[in-house]
């Protein structure tokens, strides 16, 4: 089972393509999607569809994982970060792939079993589950590969609930 987590942004997105066989989970690869200040709005979102469908044609997961919006202090920054998030959708709905989404709150709780963990205690328990020899970076990554890795300790109860 390959599952590709995705922490959407404006600016920078990252995502990670974690790989499950048997109780072991290995990372393929993860990284950040830049969209620069410079291009205009529909290009970059459009920027944002085209290198994310290279990426799941790349690895062909089966699964996508998408941090849920939680809380933006700036009501532009959300309205964009929301956009983003429905082009991340929308791609992939249109790469075929099923989409799971948790909040920030869950991906803390999954990982360090504490709602309102630091940044740091998360990425640290994402270095020690995956057995990476650092904290990745940058920041975006390490958020996709933490709800990547929040779904994979959570499919086997997502996918008996689903099918009620």
């Amino acid at each position: 089972m390959i599952v590709l987590g995705i922490d959407p942004g404006y600016a920078i997105t990252g995502w990670a393509a974690l790989r499950k066989r048997r109780s072991k989970i290995e990372v393929i690869d993860y990284g950040c999607i830049y969209t620069e200040k410079d291009i205009g709005h529909t290009d970059r979102l459009l920027l944002l569809h085209t290198e994310l469908s290279r990426i799941i044609k790349k690895y062909k997961p089966k699964i996508g994982v998408v941090e849920d919006i939680f809380f933006y202090k700036n009501v532009k920054t959300a309205l964009k970060v929301g956009q983003a998030r429905g082009v991340i959708l929308l791609t992939c709905i249109q790469n075929n792939l099923d989409i799971y989404e948790f909040t920030p709150l869950q991906v803390k709780q999954a990982l360090v079993g504490y709602g309102r963990a630091d940044k740091m205690q998360v990425q640290k328990m994402v270095k020690l589950i995956l057995g990476l020899d650092k904290i990745p970076k940058p920041d975006d990554a390490a958020d996709a590969l933490a709800v990547a890795v929040t779904y994979i300790h959570a499919h086997k109860f997502l996918e008996k609930t689903k099918k009620k």
